[in-house]
């Protein structure tokens, strides 16, 4: 691909030349974060930029700050994978996607610097105003491919862009023990937690057992929502949290 106009005012161009046309001409209604997992900027920067590797984002957020963009947003970038999302499943034809420098759970989970979340917040509020977003459709990689990826990660801090207007989010209920679900659970109990997760977007067979599945679903609730403990276990912070989240929805009014 030649160079283009960037979408971002802010942004400096490198084309890559791993993308294709939005599907029967999507427009992006999901913002997905990602983190890029590798040793260096450089190294990811390369990855996103070489025909063979066939993966792409439509930015990069370097850790200082600097936003590239790589793949025009009216095109379709190769960044989600196999994913779902309220029922949709090819997520890159409807989303912008973001990689965000930072090594991730290969590194120990290293902190986002505050430069580059202003960044991701700057470039988030700048694209869901464009397009007319909804917050709720502000997601991480391991929101719409659960098990599959972890990425942003449980340290990626929500709670700030929340406070920027960025995302839906209510404040995590404390962790405190109490009833709890887990795997080889069944019963109507566990079909309800499915319920609820499927009805807030997530891909999950609705069928009274507490599988492998909905265990790894639970798991990418808590790595966005409830970041402070992430098991797979149904505790009642992890329940209650997705209850004020959905009730806070505005399709559940």
């Amino acid at each position: 691909m030649t160079s283009f106009a960037p979408d971002f005012r802010a942004a400096d161009v490198l084309p890559s030349p791993n993308h294709g046309a939005r599907a029967d001409d999507c427009r992006p209604d999901i913002i997905l974060l990602h983190y890029t997992g590798m040793t260096s900027e450089q190294a990811a920067l390369k990855l996103l930029s070489s025909e063979e590797s066939q993966v792409s984002s439509h930015y990069f957020v370097h850790e200082d700050g600097r936003v590239v963009q790589m793949v025009p947003e009216a095109l379709r970038a190769w960044h989600a994978g196999k994913s779902f999302w309220c029922g949709e499943t090819d997520i890159n034809s409807r989303s912008i996607g973001i990689e965000i420098a930072n090594g991730g759970h290969p590194a120990g989970l290293p902190d986002f610097p505050d430069a580059q979340i202003a960044a991701v917040i700057e470039l988030c509020r700048d694209c869901g105003q464009r397009y007319g977003i909804a917050p709720e459709r502000v997601l991480a990689h391991s929101d719409v491919a659960p098990v599959r990826k972890v990425d942003p990660g449980e340290k990626f801090p929500w709670g700030k862009l929340a406070e920027a207007g960025i995302g839906h989010w209510v404040e995590p209920v404390a962790v405190s023990g109490g009833r709890f679900f887990q795997r080889g659970d069944q019963g109507q109990p566990v079909e309800a937690l499915q319920s609820m997760l499927s009805f807030y977007g997530y891909n999950i067979d609705i069928t009274g057992e507490y599988s492998e599945q909905t265990e790894g679903v639970v798991a990418a609730f808590q790595r966005h929502f409830r970041p402070a403990l992430v098991d797979g276990i149904a505790d009642s912070s992890t329940i209650q949290t997705l209850h004020a989240l959905l009730t806070s929805l505005p399709r559940f009014d």
